[in-house]
């Protein structure tokens, strides 16, 4: 079943914050953990995964942190939330074989259903429309104002 965890919400949250608050360095995790109160025991996990997962981009040194791996604008949130669904790992209980005919030919594709829906409105929901919606409802940027250059 498809649900909102914490680490899904972190991560999302992680990613608009790089992508928001990334101006000519990359952002340092301490940072994002400062602004968005994510603990680190999930932020250094779902930074690295999205690293391998090509969403970000690490930046090693004194100066290090995390980037975008792509544009804003190719970055979506439901690819953020496959890759920290496959890391949580649990089994979708309407994928699962056991069940009545009631259950397994009705009620389950009404989930699988919805849980598609879901995803596929995510998918449409870019990294860029939530920094914009961020600076549309005046939520600071760290740092010095910059212009946004996306196109």
């Amino acid at each position: 079943m498809f649900r909102l965890s914490k680490k899904l919400l972190f991560a999302i949250e992680a990613v608009v914050d790089i992508a928001y608050n990334a101006v000519d360095q990359p952002v340092q995790s301490a940072e994002i953990t400062r602004r968005q109160g994510i603990p680190r025991r999930y932020l250094e996990q779902v930074l690295q995964q999205l690293v391998r997962e090509g969403v970000l981009a690490g930046v090693r040194g004194p100066r290090g942190g995390y980037r975008l791996a792509r544009e804003r604008r190719l970055v979506t949130v439901g690819e953020i939330v496959r890759i920290v669904r496959g890391m949580e790992g649990a089994v979708d209980p309407a994928e699962e074989a056991a069940g009545s005919d009631l259950g397994q030919r009705i009620v389950r594709p009404i989930w699988q259903e919805l849980q598609e829906e879901c995803m596929r409105r995510l998918d449409d929901v870019t990294v860029d429309d939530l920094c914009r919606r961020a600076r549309e409802e005046g939520i600071a940027r760290d740092g010095a104002e910059v212009a946004d250059y996306s196109i």
